[in-house]
This record gives structure tokens, C-alpha cells and sequence, in this order.
């Protein structure tokens, strides 16, 4: 497939001119213009371009990029990294933002479809963007089922703060690094709030507000969108496409 359509149709698709994010979103690094093969990840480490090369990928497609809206000087294994790309021709993608909340193939409409609910809306503003989801059970879930479904589905170390009610109605995703958006969880009156990290004030919040709050991991909740984003370019384009786990625990 050609670089530029693929560019074009995955910057409609995830609408990336909507968004005001520090990710340079989308290609990051040129490389050969004919794309059959493409490695999907989550963030761009060095050993996932190795693994690009080791592949013989045309080309990357992370959530976390290279690229975040300033200067870097090119050292170190950053420099390493481009070097790698460059020698090898291997186009380099990242879609943060976009990536986040996509009505279909985003982190949070995934993790928000990992559980028996219904009423599905966008939830959590971020620069002028609501790039998470809340929904509602059809009935109440007992919380011990729902905390089953999370260490299950997203991360058996998943850090759960439990001081909600014993049946979860109501629950808020923001994946990876959304603790600094609680507040607006407990605004709507959500029992659950489901992120990628805590800071510390998210234990006395969580207890005050009387609302269970799950930090299920990084990276363990941002696998979902470019999964689900590696399965729409393979069924659609018919690429050749792999997913490299680099099992990232935090």
C-alpha cells in the first residue's frame, strides 16, 4: 500500500486534527514508500525497532511516539532509534490522543466494552477533547465481579483502591496516565473510575468520595487501541501485520 493513502485515510479515520495533544501525530519518520507489513505497539522502545527490522517491517504504528512537540537532541538510544529507522527505510507512525478516543477503535471504548454495560457516552474533557468513556450497567454488578473482569481482561496486578458501593452502576475510563482526571469521575457520580496510574492523593480521594478507583497499568490499558487498530488495517488493507508485546509492568 502506498505510505501517503495509508497516512491520509488513518488521519481521517482517527480525526487527528481534532486534537490539541503533545504528540506529533502521525508519520514521524519516512521511510520506503511501499507498505505491505506493519508492527504495531505501544511505545516506541528501542528493542521495538529492532524488532521492526528483525521483521523486515515497512512500517511502525505505536500510541506513544517519538515526536512530542519539541526539540530533542539526537542522542543516546534516541539516536539509535532514528539511526535503525533511517538505515532500514521502516516509516515510523504515533497516534496519542486519537488513540485514546476513538468511538471504535480507541483504549477507552475497548476497555469500556470489556464489561456487561450499556448507555455508552464520551466523559473526560481534556484541552476542549473528551477523550474517555462512561456507561452505565444494565443492572448493578456486584464490585467483586467487576474487580474479577479487570485483573482478568486488563492486568492481574491491577491496583484496586475499594471503597465504593457493593454495586457498581456507574463507570468512567480514562486509560494511562488519566489519575489526574478523577475529579471529574467523581463529579459525574461514578461508582468506578478506571485508569493507568494513581498518584498518592487518589487513596484519600477514592475513600472520601466513597467511589472504587482501579489503577489496572500503563501500558496494560493501552494495548487495546492498537490492537484494535492492527485488526481494522489487516481486515481492510490486507497488510501483513504483527503486534509486539513488550510486557511492560508498569
Amino acid at each position: 500500500m502506498d505510505r501517503e493513502k495509508l497516512l491520509d485515510f488513518l488521519n481521517k479515520e482517527l480525526a487527528s486534527e481534532k486534537f490539541e495533544d503533545d504528540s506529533q501525530n502521525g508519520l514521524q519518520v519516512e521511510g520506503r514508500k511501499e507498505i505491505k507489513s506493519v508492527l504495531f505497539s505501544v511505545s516506541a522502545s528501542l528493542e521495538l525497532i529492532k524488532k521492526a527490522v528483525e521483521l523486515k517491517a515497512d512500517a511502525v504504528i505505536v500510541h506513544h511516539g517519538l515526536l512530542w512537540g519539541k526539540e530533542q537532541r539526537i542522542t543516546g538510544s534516541y539516536a539509535k532509534k532514528i539511526k535503525l529507522l533511517l538505515e532500514n527505510g521502516i516509516n515510523f507512525f504515533a497516534w496519542h490522543l486519537p488513540l485514546d478516543a476513538h468511538k471504535k477503535l480507541g483504549n477507552n471504548i475497548n476497555i469500556v466494552k470489556l464489561f456487561p454495560v450499556s448507555k455508552i457516552e464520551p466523559f473526560g474533557e481534556y484541552r476542549k477533547n473528551m477523550i474517555g468513556f462512561k456507561a452505565e450497567f444494565k443492572k448493578g454488578l456486584l464490585s467483586e465481579k467487576v474487580f474479577r473482569i479487570i485483573r482478568e481482561k486488563i492486568n492481574p496486578k491491577a491496583l484496586i483502591l475499594p471503597f465504593g458501593p457493593e454495586k457498581i452502576k456507574r463507570i468512567a475510563v480514562i486509560s494511562g496516565g488519566g489519575q489526574g482526571m478523577f475529579s471529574q469521575a467523581v463529579r459525574e457520580k461514578s461508582d468506578l473510575y478506571i485508569t493507568g496510574e494513581a498518584s498518592e492523593q487518589c487513596y484519600e480521594t477514592a475513600r472520601e468520595e466513597k467511589i472504587h478507583f482501579a489503577a489496572a497499568g500503563h501500558y496494560a490499558t493501552e494495548k487495546f487501541g492498537v490492537k484494535a487498530l492492527e485488526k481494522m488495517i489487516a481486515e481492510k488493507f490486507k497488510l501483513k501485520t504483527f503486534f509486539y508485546d513488550s510486557k511492560n509492568p508498569i
